[in-house]
């Protein structure tokens, strides 16, 4: 397992490997969750040379283009749970959060507990000043978790490769 980018108390936010055998099988659950598929997106990965090169094309070169893309989200005794990270989406002006969690580790407060630790490295690491995120406008659940993260600003937008409106919410630096 890589050296973690963020700690919390109960989690570790690393970067992800297509080279990593465990990495991949991880994606391949993560993208394939019912939850996922729901409210992100179908992204086709169903093998694990899908979810290797999601990994490459995706968060591994977020991370040497930008410094920063969706990380695996493990509890400390390294079960993966998780990603979030910052995400930089054709049509938005500034990254965006972004995070799913494995449906059985939902309603234990990890993916709140990750989101404030990312924005926090944003902030502080990055200097980012703004923060922005999208979400389905049925997911109550992810509207509730940016609303309590101190998002605000809620508008209705359709973006580049997305079926159906989202919500974008923005989060400015104090």
């Amino acid at each position: 397992m890589s050296v973690p980018v963020v700690e919390t108390a109960r989690l570790r936010l690393s970067r992800l490997s297509p080279e990593a055998d465990d990495d991949a099988d991880f994606v391949l659950r993560q993208l394939n969750d019912p939850g996922f598929i729901r409210f992100i997106a179908d992204r086709g990965v169903r093998s694990l040379d899908d979810a290797r090169a999601y990994i490459r094309n995706g968060p591994a070169t977020s991370y040497a283009r930008h410094g920063h893309g969706l990380y695996r989200v493990s509890l400390k005794d390294g079960t993966p749970v998780g990603l979030c990270g910052l995400l930089r989406r054709e049509g938005l002006d500034a990254p965006d959060l972004g995070y799913s969690l494995l449906g059985e580790f939902t309603g234990r407060g990890y993916a709140a507990e990750a989101a404030a630790a990312v924005l926090a490295d944003g902030r502080e690491r990055l200097g980012l000043a703004r923060i922005l995120a999208i979400v389905d406008p049925d997911n109550a659940a992810s509207i509730r978790l940016l609303r309590k993260l101190g998002f605000g600003s809620a508008t209705m937008t359709r973006l580049h490769g997305i079926d159906h409106d989202v919500q974008l919410f923005v989060l400015e630096a104090e």
